[in-house]
């Protein structure tokens, strides 16, 4: 997977950065700001389009934004033993990511890459910090955010380290179709990956989810066209990912 990565330090002048007005995408935060408070957050937030395998921000960065995604996918990750890549987590849009770190004072543990080309809202952290500290709703606001998204991950360490293969590639397809939907047929998910992006999602090698995928299809649980997947029996698929 070949990624580079985009400055991202400062807004410049390019046509990379455009003003945005935020209160209709942003609207879970904005609707706890005050005037004055928005006013701020309008001015000081950006928008950026990324290409697909762009990075976004890398391991070991300093955290400096806030992003939340308007369009498109992207994918949180982590190089693992020998250059192998697990992936923590695919991001849909109106989700908040990238701000964790800051609040714990450290760099990234984490890398995050545009999965397909996608529009991203930047906010200085230092800006957010400042809104918390004068807004109460807004701290607790991010207090359920991070208690949420610490739970999903308590569970999917559990999942990703108890389960055999055969299920825990299912929980990947049903968290892919709880995440990003189906396209207009009600069965193919909405997202194209390949095979080895559902190997690092679902933490396997590369030919155990070839392998997986084919006994999917000849068990008529799913069909394959190159990286599409479509899901022909979403009962059978949740009871394997259930049993482990």
């Amino acid at each position: 997977m070949e990624e580079e990565k985009k400055e991202i330090d400062r807004p410049t002048e390019t046509e990379e950065w455009i003003e945005v007005d935020i209160s209709a995408s942003l609207w879970e935060v904005w609707r706890v700001l005050t005037e004055q408070e928005r006013d701020i957050l309008r001015a000081r937030s950006v928008i950026q389009h990324f290409r697909r395998n762009e990075l976004i921000y890398c391991e070991g960065d300093e955290p400096n934004y806030m992003m939340c995604l308007l369009k498109g996918k992207v994918r949180i990750f982590k190089k693992g033993v020998g250059g192998r890549s697990q992936i923590i987590r695919m991001i849909k849009p109106f989700q908040y990511f990238a701000y964790r770190a800051y609040f714990a004072r450290e760099k990234y543990l984490t890398a995050a890459s545009a999965f397909e080309a996608s529009v991203v809202c930047i906010i200085p952290m230092t800006v957010v910090e400042s809104l918390i500290r004068a807004n109460h709703n807004l701290a607790m606001f991010f207090i359920r955010q991070l208690s949420t998204d610490l739970g999903i991950a308590d569970e999917r360490t559990v999942n990703l380290t108890q389960k055999h293969i055969r299920g825990r590639l299912a929980e990947s397809l049903l968290s892919l179709l709880e995440c990003y939907g189906m396209e207009e047929d009600g069965a193919t998910l909405s997202i194209y990956l390949s095979r080895e992006d559902l190997a690092n999602l679902s933490n396997m090698t590369t030919s155990n989810a070839i392998r997986t995928l084919s006994t999917f299809v000849a068990e008529h649980i799913i069909a394959l066209d190159g990286r599409k997947v479509r899901i022909i029996d979403r009962e059978r698929l949740r009871r394997i990912s259930l049993q482990g």
